[in-house]
């Protein structure tokens, strides 16, 4: 009988908030035994070079990820939501065009949060949150890690409770692209659209329903039917939810290195063993 393998579709490197350097995901990766690994980082496409050079160095199959935020309006709510895109073409022309919008939607953000946390009188620099980040991504964690740094707060904890979080005063909102702007750019580019750990947006199963037919009408092809995060019955009914409306599964440990450090890659909590058959199904939508 062959031997199973495994997968994890869904991780972060050091070119968005994770740890480890897309090269270092590869060697962790060969070391949990992994048959393919995606790199599926916030909004960018930055480590990918490194990330498919690394893989043929050491004998890994790797595969082309993103992982978009975007907004999914339902009535009078604004929910974040998050597109996985896999197995594309990074240097297609719909791709290239969004890497540059969220590029300068980045920059304008990160220098209008410089602006206001400065005037709370905890005065940085975009070059010190630069540093920090240590890429072209930077977060809410980066400008928290700095914040605690200089000694301004004990924790980042305490940071994202007292000014980084939605509604208080050092928050700036991002710039999204529209879900149907996310899948587009994604199948142009010759890639599937997954709708990644459905679980997290707070809406209860028939909510989760209504967003994924909506999704499927703009041409998503998948959800993460296995996430670290699942508990309870959760990925039964991500399952079934899938099987109705014809969408395939995919799944990750959503790996950030020590920035998450009860998640392992191709694991996650010990509860994690994605089938390379996923990958192949999610090819057949192509």
């Amino acid at each position: 009988m062959l031997e199973k393998r495994y997968i994890d579709l869904h991780c972060h490197s050091c070119c968005s908030d994770g740890t480890l350097t897309p090269e270092q995901l590869v060697i962790l990766g060969i070391q949990q035994g992994l048959s393919a690994l995606a790199l599926t980082d916030h909004d960018t496409i930055d480590g990918l070079a490194d990330f498919h050079t690394a893989g043929k160095q050491y004998g890994l199959e790797t595969i082309s990820g993103i992982e978009y935020g975007t907004l999914y309006l339902h009535g009078k709510k604004r929910t974040e939501i998050h597109i996985v895109g896999l197995d594309f073409d990074e240097n297609a022309p719909s791709i290239l065009e969004q890497m540059r919008f969220l590029l300068q939607a980045r920059d304008d953000r990160n220098k209008k949060m410089v602006d206001k946390i400065s005037s709370l009188g905890f005065p940085l620099t975009l070059e010190e949150v630069e540093h920090n980040a240590g890429g072209d991504i930077i977060t809410r964690a980066h400008f928290a890690n700095v914040m605690v740094e200089k000694g301004y707060l004990s924790s980042r904890s305490e940071v994202f409770q007292k000014y980084l979080s939605p509604g208080l005063p050092a928050y700036v909102e991002r710039e999204f692209l529209t879900p149907e702007e996310c899948i587009h750019s994604i199948k142009a580019a010759g890639g599937v659209a997954i709708l990644a750990h459905p679980t997290l947006y707070n809406l209860d199963f028939g909510e989760i329903k209504t967003l994924c037919r909506m999704l499927k009408k703009l041409g998503l092809d998948g959800i993460e039917g296995q996430y670290s995060t699942y508990v309870g019955n959760q990925a039964k009914k991500i399952r079934k939810i899938a099987a109705s409306i014809d969408l395939a599964l995919s799944g990750g440990s959503d790996f950030h290195g020590q920035n998450k450090p009860d998640i392992h890659l191709g694991c996650g909590k010990g509860n994690l063993k994605i089938p390379y058959s996923y990958l192949e199904e999610i090819r057949r939508r192509k």
